[in-house]
């Protein structure tokens, strides 16, 4: 049997060659797949170089490859596809020796809210999320302020937010992807009273956490006041 801490130091091993971490950190950091003729660029080395590296994130489970060509033509004459890469979709490093199982007790306490036929209890939850929100929010650097200080509290806590042209603040990842695919209605519930008091509690950001599809994203975004409904 596999021991599932020894394969999450070895991702974690990839990790630690510098110029691999700085390929990993660029493609994880952009909105879409990178090639590897653009990853190369990015971080001042070779392309032959860069594809190796690449190739072995990739064999670690921390990225995945797409094809497609870059004209976005099809048919004869529109070239051969070319090999993108992106972060794998279920990729989560998650070590602690001894070995803790913080997730697990998340999935059974979340299944037993489920489960519960008292719509108090869900009402708590979503009360604590709240508190816990004002926590994060009064957590901010005293030089942090409005939305400085809300993508503070976002990036710390693993949101990975990415401002649109709109000014819409849009959530790369959801800290709480684990439960999202089994318990969704009440993860996403949590997580937008959470956000949404940091919001509150930043007021001067002038940003309202609403819920939006998640179409590859968080399904919470912070959403400019002047253009909250449209």
């Amino acid at each position: 049997m596999s021991d599932p801490t020894a394969n999450e130091l070895d991702k974690l091993v990839l990790l630690a060659e510098p110029v691999r971490r700085k390929l990993y950190e660029h493609v994880v950091g952009q909105h879409r797949p990178v090639d590897r003729d653009g990853a190369a660029q990015a971080v001042e080395i070779g392309r032959s170089l860069a594809a190796f590296h690449l190739d072995r994130l990739v064999a670690g489970g921390l990225l995945e490859v797409e094809y497609h060509r870059r004209s976005g033509r099809t048919g004869p004459g529109a070239g051969r596809p070319a090999k993108f890469y992106r972060r794998a979709a279920e990729h989560q490093v998650d070590v602690s020796l001894p070995s803790r199982r913080y997730g697990l007790a998340a999935e059974i306490l979340a299944d037993g809210l489920e489960r519960s036929s008292e719509p108090e209890v869900v009402a708590k939850v979503l009360e604590s999320a709240r508190d816990v929100g004002e926590r994060l929010a009064g957590a901010v650097a005293p030089a942090a302020s409005g939305a400085a200080g809300l993508l503070e509290v976002l990036v710390a806590n693993g949101y990975e937010p990415v401002e649109d042209a709109d000014g819409v603040v849009r959530l790369r990842n959801c800290p709480f992807h684990a439960l999202v695919e089994r318990h969704r209605a009440l993860t996403c519930s949590m997580n937008l009273a959470l956000l949404g008091s940091v919001a509150a509690q930043l007021a001067d950001a002038n940003l309202i956490a609403e819920r939006r599809p998640p179409d590859d994203f968080c399904c919470v975004a912070f959403v400019p006041a002047a253009i909250v409904g449209r």
